[in-house]
């Protein structure tokens, strides 16, 4: 193939039909009468979503969406990385590379597109091994910057931004910790920050309070994680055989992880729930994606930032309170950042350009015109 060719999303009709036959055939589980989501995954919950799937739920209207804006294929390296590119309409644009996480997808960005377009050239890469990317099967963790530093290039950006949440703030450091040449600034908009080891002895008792919320979150929140990243391939029988087990396994995020205070649907609606689910069903990518885990385990992919050391490309941070047993002192990411910008948003969770795109576009905008011209 040449180096980058179009791209178009269009999910074989035996894909959907096969989906269709499967959720026919549910087995369901038990649930204890009560505990809500104490256990995980709601029965009652996932019976409804299950119902609207087969019956009301239209992926081609979806895709029809997803495919609104140019999309792109291209090869670098061994990875084929597909990505969404948008031409702004302003002046002196610069280019700005947004960056997903797990269990996300391109498809999250959708709702801030239109809020950056008139600012900003928006390249919106799927990560290797998600969605509309090539799966990744050989061993051994990606870095993921530099093939972001890669397709900008080919792209024609040689200075560019960089935008992330969930996962995407490791890709977004990581541009801004190793090619601090091509980055002008780097936006996170979620926890998942660089953090030195070890651990300076003069955090102060607001950074510890942070640490041991972090400790908590691991014992109560991490089971996925530590299962993705220990005995992912056990696990991805299961996903790949069940659309339903593999639904459970996300929306299951999307509630704990939002700000949508228990109620989902004060977040997501059903369909927007089942376009991210049908999506890793239809590309076949849920154990690539859980496989990441168990690349990227114990820091073999990026080595901690050293004590004394930080990320000196102007940092601009969005905290949102859906996050609330992880919001970061700014302390302790002045330890690992050159905070230019920092934002306490008022509401939204670890999902913003789904949750609030209007209040992360605009921080982004503000944070970048703040900046010196490229």
């Amino acid at each position: 193939m040449a180096a980058i060719e179009p791209f178009v999303l269009d999910v074989r009709p035996a894909v959907l039909e096969d989906l269709d036959d499967r959720l026919d055939r549910v087995v369901w589980p038990d649930q204890p009468d009560v505990g809500g989501w104490d256990y995980g995954t709601e029965l009652a919950f996932l019976r409804r979503l299950v119902t609207h799937w087969r019956n009301h739920f239209d992926w081609r209207v979806a895709e029809e969406r997803l495919n609104s804006y140019p999309q792109f294929r291209a090869r670098i390296g061994e990875d084929l990385i597909h990505f969404v590119h948008v031409r702004g309409s302003g002046d002196n644009r610069l280019g700005l590379v947004l960056s997903h996480g797990w269990p996300s997808s391109f498809a999250e960005f959708w709702p801030v597109i239109p809020l950056l377009a008139d600012d900003f050239d928006l390249v919106i890469p799927s990560l290797p091994g998600f969605g509309c990317s090539s799966r990744v099967t050989r061993r051994g963790p990606r870095r993921v910057y530099d093939t972001w530093a890669a397709l900008m290039g080919m792209l024609g950006y040689e200075r560019f931004g960089a935008c992330g949440s969930d996962l995407g703030p490791r890709v977004t450091s990581g541009l801004g910790r190793f090619h601090p040449d091509r980055v002008v600034g780097i936006h996170l908009s979620s926890v998942d920050l660089e953090w030195p080891d070890p651990l300076p002895g003069d955090l102060t008792e607001e950074e510890l309070d942070y640490v041991r919320r972090c400790e908590g979150w691991d014992r109560d929140e991490a089971g996925y994680a530590a299962v993705q990243s220990t005995r992912p391939q056990t696990l991805a029988y299961g996903l790949a055989d069940s659309p339903v087990g593999l639904a459970a396994w996300m929306v299951e995020k999307y509630r704990a992880w939002s700000d949508c205070r228990g109620d989902i649907s004060t977040r997501f609606s059903m369909d927007e729930l089942l376009t991210q689910v049908t999506l890793y069903w239809a590309t076949g990518t849920i154990n690539s994606a859980n496989r990441s885990y168990f690349e990227h385990r114990g820091g073999q992919n990026t080595p901690p930032l050293p004590p004394g050391s930080r990320i000196e490309v102007p940092t601009g941070i969005a905290m949102f309170p859906g996050e609330a047993r992880l919001l970061v002192p700014r302390s302790f990411a002045e330890r690992c950042y050159r905070v230019h910008r920092w934002t306490t948003s008022p509401r939204g969770g670890h999902f913003p350009a789904h949750e609030e795109p209007e209040l992360l576009a605009d921080d982004i905008r503000t944070f970048f015109a703040s900046l010196p011209p490229p």
